[in-house]
């Protein structure tokens, strides 16, 4: 039976056999989960390596509840298989005779040599939609020179163009605070998969897809793509300005800092009239987006005049409403804000085995019949055999 056979979610009856580990490929599936899908993990017998990078709450003494594995692998079941055993290669093509996806993050080659290729489980399930998700792509859509390198979330950022754009200055790039290399990939493999999803319900025919974490960092930094091929600029770190419009930073305040971006006129007009510098509306040299470009250090010193006196309410409560305007949030003041408990944005989850409960990041695409969510904790390693194996009647 499904993992929540009460939870009747948009992705509700689409069955996933979920090979993958860390990051990436978790976040991918965890998607698929959040939204009904029943996702089984297969996975090794030692468990996802995630199971043992942290954190834990310190009555964890075995380590058996990792933040980081139930972040992502929340909403599935699991059953453990060694898939260099013949019986449980054969046990696994049972169950993909029933499924409607495989996903998995091996590196290219790993299922071949197991004897689980596309192909192979192709013929087995004609309507199986098959994803991989690598550092590189897989050849069968194009052959990287870089097939065979392994990857993770900051090669992504790195070779993807996303720290050669980040950082104070060009001496100092930076990669991003979460992993994107990873999760944004995992984003676009679980569109891939919805999609591939309904055409093999409409054709009758799955598919193989790809994502490479390479292409899905460079497709985010697009930007950077048509600066070099319409204005032949080779982008730098600009720090938090913004190469194309301004006002567009944070700024600082009494307790913090805040965000504000007004590049269209009519937020710069109402902006220089909340903070008292109509002024600035009359100067020559600031009568468009591009001066503003031209004159950021100007517009800056104007600004930061008028918020670094205030606190982040202060500014709030003049700007909040009237332009786009933020507070620079740290993990406690998000906790504290009535807007992510009003999106249930902190989903709690029950660990029996320590007596406590702690909090998820919810799920970010709300649905109004159909809505998804966070309805348990990771699994336990192989603690769904029993009924997986029966839900396949193997």
């Amino acid at each position: 039976m499904p993992v929540h056979p009460n939870l009747t979610g948009v992705l509700d009856g689409m069955v996933v056999l979920d090979l993958t580990q860390v990051l990436a490929g978790p976040y991918c599936t965890m998607m698929l989960a959040d939204h009904g899908a029943d996702v089984i993990k297969i996975e090794p017998p030692e468990g996802d390596v995630s199971r043992g990078i942290g954190v834990y709450d310190p009555r964890d003494t075995a380590r058996r509840h990792s933040g980081y594995f139930h972040s992502v692998n929340r909403n599935k079941r699991s059953i453990a298989l060694d898939l260099k055993r013949p019986a449980d290669v054969a046990l696994f093509k049972r169950m993909v005779e029933q499924a409607d996806v495989v996903v998995e993050n091996y590196r290219v080659g790993v299922m071949e040599r197991l004897g689980l290729s596309y192909e192979t489980l192709a013929e087995i399930n004609p309507r199986l939609v098959y994803a991989a998700l690598r550092g590189f792509g897989d050849p069968r859509t194009g052959a990287s020179p870089y097939a065979d390198w392994p990857a993770f979330d900051i090669v992504a950022q790195a070779m993807g163009g996303f720290m050669s754009i980040t950082g104070p200055s060009a001496d100092t790039p930076l990669k991003s605070g979460p992993g994107i290399g990873d999760i944004i990939p995992g984003i676009m493999c679980a569109f891939g998969i919805v999609a591939a999803v309904r055409h093999a319900e409409r054709h009758g025919r799955g598919q193989f897809l790809d994502v490479a974490m390479y292409d899905v960092i460079l497709a985010v930094c697009e930007r950077l793509v048509y600066q070099y091929s319409v204005g032949g600029i080779v982008p730098t770190p600009e720090g938090n300005e913004h190469p194309l419009v301004n006002p567009f930073s944070i700024f600082p305040v009494t307790d913090g800092w805040v965000a504000i971006g007004c590049p269209i006129e009519a937020q710069w007009q109402t902006l220089a009239k909340l903070i008292g510098r109509e002024d600035l509306l009359a100067d020559p040299g600031l009568q468009s987006n591009a001066d503003r470009v031209k004159q950021r250090a100007r517009v800056r010193e104007a600004i930061v005049a008028w918020t670094a006196p205030r606190s982040k309410r202060e500014v709030a409560e003049v700007l909040g409403g009237r332009v786009p305007i933020g507070p620079v949030n740290n993990v406690v003041d998000i906790f504290a804000d009535p807007h992510v408990a009003a999106r249930g944005m902190l989903a709690e989850v029950d660990i029996v085995e320590l007596g406590r409960s702690f909090a998820l990041a919810g799920v970010p695409v709300h649905f109004s019949a159909t809505p998804g969510g966070v309805h348990a904790a990771g699994p336990g390693l192989d603690q769904h055999r029993a009924e997986i194996l029966a839900q396949f009647e193997l």
